[in-house]
């Protein structure tokens, strides 16, 4: 494969127009970047078929990997960029040939700010430069995982769930437990892997706007700020909690 060097990267200015509609099937888009690929001279590695609209691309052993989503209605393709454990990058773009870029910078070794530099409709945030340079544990990827993900569409629509995982993220006490969530009620886990084991509280971000805290499902408190459940939280765990293993 045609790597491209982590400290220098081909110039966004030389993507070609996009190319007309690869759309519906995973067979399309795999046909479609394979053409793409072959017209910008880029050697992609083998790509991986995984269902109707998705491929993904793994790098020669170093536990990088891309997945391609074809979009609905032909809208474009999102594309998403792992490593180290973890979801570091991704965005979305029309353009099938920034999407070629984008794969073979990143499976080529290129970091985030290469493969930006590359395909500039990538974005991460800064927890993931950090990671880059000196991985997280589990936990705290967890934790990463969890906020970024309101962070983005379509977690972005509840704004009060990210307050509250932001609220008890800066708690040192909560920050060393895992995170668990269902149906947005947020939780604590002394273990770091499925199955869980909860510790204290729960708190539920409503959406009446109040944040219910309930120890075993009963109500103990209805507060209005998430900082106020989180101290509720705190307070209430158990002396000599944490940290999850």
């Amino acid at each position: 494969m045609t790597s491209l060097p982590p400290d220098r990267s081909p110039a966004p200015a030389a993507l070609p127009p996009a190319l007309p509609g690869p759309a519906a099937g995973s067979t399309t888009l795999a046909a479609g970047l394979r053409r793409t690929a072959a017209e910008l001279g880029l050697d992609l590695p083998a790509l991986e078929e995984k269902w109707e609209r998705q491929v993904e691309f793994h790098d020669d052993g170093g536990g990088r990997l891309v997945t391609v989503f074809a979009l609905p209605e032909e809208t474009g393709f999102r594309v998403r960029c792992r490593a180290r454990g973890a979801w570091l990058a991704g965005g979305v773009t029309a353009d099938l040939a920034a999407v070629a870029w984008a794969v073979a910078a990143w499976t080529g070794g290129c970091g985030l700010e290469g493969t930006r530099e590359t395909a500039p409709f990538i974005r991460f945030r800064p927890w993931a430069l950090d990671h880059e340079r000196e991985p997280f544990d589990q936990v705290e990827l967890a934790w990463r995982h969890l906020i970024d993900s309101f962070h983005t569409s379509p977690g972005d629509r509840h704004p009060h769930v990210l307050a509250l995982l932001e609220a008890a993220h800066a708690q040192p006490a909560l920050r060393r437990l895992r995170p668990v969530t269902s149906h947005f009620v947020l939780w604590f886990s002394t273990r770091a892997t499925f199955p869980y084991t909860r510790a204290g509280y729960s708190i539920d971000p409503h959406h009446t706007g109040w944040y219910l805290v309930r120890d075993k499902g009963e109500l103990i408190a209805r507060t209005a700020t998430p900082e106020e459940a989180v101290l509720l939280t705190v307070a209430a765990l158990p002396e000599n909690t944490g940290p999850a293993h």
